[in-house]
């Protein structure tokens, strides 16, 4: 959404100069239009009186006849076109111009008229046919522009929903699977008291399917806790990202460590899963992909952003970059996307790589701003 921003800024400022003349024009009141072309009359009649009847500046008439035409209507375009005629003559006269006939002077008035009005005729056709293809520009752009704000509103609630599911998923493991397995538990507990209370030596086997089940207990909170991995409160991402920096030195034997330095609240339980996901997909990528031993996640905000860095000291991307990405980066850009933010990856200086997603805040209400 950034991106196509930008690209319609581009476009706005590389208009020419004569299109932006124009479009200041038809901002103008018909007053103003009016006066402009009556001005442009009175020059062009005195400067053709003054530089006498031998040269003809009849064209020069078009001037205010094609600003009337335009921009004020076919009738005045007309009445200018009369008002020329009529000027340009007087001037010709005035300058001691004489013609053999009446019929000479009538011919040539109603020629000079006849051009202007065959100018306006184009000029009001040309105008009627730029205005219905302006017209169907702008619906569209209109209906693309919806049809991109559904797609994005589809997209962006599918995503909500495939999150919702996670979530439903990891509380059903939680409150459902691990508390069937607690029970379990506790049932094995209890046989194996029984069992050695009586010296038999199964008592061995009862306390080792104990053990097992407290290892699937385990493993069932670790999935519960993948799935739905953020808390709702506004500080469950920075709480999320500090265990899973955790979990994965402990599951990978890395070093992957959490650096917030000042306390970074998000408000949108939506937007802090995102970036829960964006941060798991590249740490995933760094450990998988890039081979790397030390692993810095970074959660930083100011008065204008909320950055999310990944900073790795694996392989690095390589070079060239490859034109087609993994879907995994394809995604993470999405979930980037869908949250108003601006996604980066690229080759770390010292070396590895660094993956970074920053969302703008607005100033005036301290929310994430989505472009």
């Amino acid at each position: 959404m950034a991106s196509m921003v930008i690209m319609k800024r581009e476009r706005e400022t590389a208009k020419p100069p004569m299109l932006e003349f124009f479009k200041r024009l038809e901002h103008r009141s018909n007053i103003v239009l009016i006066a402009i072309a009556l001005l442009i009359v009175a020059v062009v009649g005195l400067v053709d009186y003054l530089t006498g009847f031998e040269t003809s500046l009849s064209i020069f008439y078009l001037l205010a006849i094609g600003l009337a035409t335009w921009f004020v209507g076919r009738t005045f375009g007309i009445l200018i076109s009369i008002l020329s005629v009529t000027v340009s003559l007087a001037g010709d006269l005035a300058g001691g111009a004489h013609f053999p006939s009446t019929l000479v002077l009538t011919w040539n008035t109603v020629g000079l008229l006849t051009f202007y009005l065959i100018v306006v005729w184009l000029l009001t056709n040309l105008r009627l046919l730029y205005h219905n293809l302006e017209g169907q520009v702008r619906q569209r752009t209109t209906a693309l522009t919806e049809e991109m704000a559904e797609r994005e509103r589809l997209e962006r609630e599918l995503l909500e929903i495939s999150e919702r599911e996670q979530r439903r998923i990891g509380q059903d493991l939680h409150d459902g699977l691990c508390q069937h397995l607690t029970g379990a538990t506790l049932a094995g507990q209890v046989l194996e008291e029984k069992l050695a209370a009586l010296n038999l030596p199964v008592a061995a086997d009862a306390n080792q399917v104990v053990e097992l089940l407290e290892e699937g207990i385990n493993l069932s909170r670790q999935l519960a806790k993948g799935l739905y991995p953020v808390e709702l409160e506004a500080d469950g991402l920075m709480v999320a990202l500090e265990e899973f920096a955790t979990t994965s030195s402990k599951l990978f034997k890395v070093s992957c460590r959490f650096e917030c330095d000042l306390p970074v609240l998000i408000h949108d339980p939506a937007t802090a899963g995102h970036l829960y996901r964006i941060a798991q997909e590249s740490v995933g990528n760094a450990i998988k992909h890039g081979k790397a031993k030390n692993i810095l996640i970074r959660l930083d905000a100011s008065e204008e952003n909320t950055l999310l860095s990944i900073e790795d000291d694996g392989v690095g991307l390589p070079q060239p970059l490859p034109q087609k990405r993994g879907i995994g980066l394809r995604i993470v850009a999405h979930r980037a996307t869908m949250i108003g933010g601006k996604f980066d990856v690229r080759r770390n200086d010292p070396g590895g790589t660094l993956v970074t997603c920053e969302l703008r805040i607005e100033s005036n209400t301290g929310k994430l701003r989505r472009e």
